[in-house]
């Protein structure tokens, strides 16, 4: 067995709660290929994990669900403009059966987030990647949603930039905001891009995409550029 979101020895605990049991599927190993994605969460000032993404490959047709599959999602380029509540109103129904999302970076993609998403059956999983794959986060933006799904996620570091304060803490038994205990089976989980988890009901009060405990922004500000030059 294969376990997901595993981590190093050498890593602190990473902020994801879910731990899924993948079985390797008794196939050619040629027709069960995946890609391998870098990425990171934390906020840079404090400090950064580090890890691998492992995603299935895009298949033909896009429709097409590939074997081995498990009720784990990758959504790929969420542009960083969108709060948290403008992401859970484009999941619409789906909410529902989603367990828990986690918002990370992925080298490479600047003004873009991606959100691992664990659903708590294969079914609405499988529902979801048809409704959502290919198609636009809004009539206004020209990006298109991606949705592989993922085999397994691997912490390879953390880099310490600073000593956390306890109020910039990631580890936490309990929500931020209303303080009750974050359990993945009786209420939905969003962990922000800075490592720090809320009930989705919670955060969904936030206006903007900031973090309500160290007030990190997933949308940096833009950089000024000289009208003349």
């Amino acid at each position: 067995m294969s376990t997901s979101w595993r981590s190093s020895t050498a890593v602190s605990s990473p902020p994801i709660l879910i731990s899924i049991q993948i079985p390797i599927p008794n196939e050619e190993p040629s027709s069960f290929s995946t890609s391998v994605f870098n990425f990171s969460s934390g906020n840079p000032r404090i400090e950064e994990t580090r890890g691998l993404m492992h995603l299935f490959p895009d298949q033909d047709p896009p429709s097409t669900l590939p074997f081995g599959r498990k009720p784990l999602v990758f959504i790929i380029g969420v542009p960083n403009h969108m709060t948290y509540t403008d992401f859970f109103q484009f999941c619409g129904s789906f909410l529902h059966d989603i367990l828990e999302m986690c918002i990370v970076r992925m080298d490479g993609m600047e003004d873009q987030n991606s959100i691992l998403i664990h659903f708590d059956n294969q079914s609405s999983t499988d529902s979801f990647f048809k409704h959502y794959n290919g198609r636009r986060f809004s009539s206004l933006e020209v990006e298109v949603c991606r949705v592989p799904f993922t085999l397994d996620v691997q912490y390879t570091g953390s880099i310490e930039h600073a000593q956390p304060s306890n109020a910039t803490s990631a580890k936490q038994p309990t929500c931020p905001v209303c303080l009750e205990r974050l359990d993945q089976d009786t209420s939905r989980i969003l962990t922000t891009i800075c490592n720090h988890s809320f009930h989705c009901s919670c955060i969904s009060k936030w206006v903007d995409s900031s973090c309500p405990v160290c007030r990190y922004c997933q949308q940096q500000a833009e950089k000024s550029i000289c009208s003349v030059c």
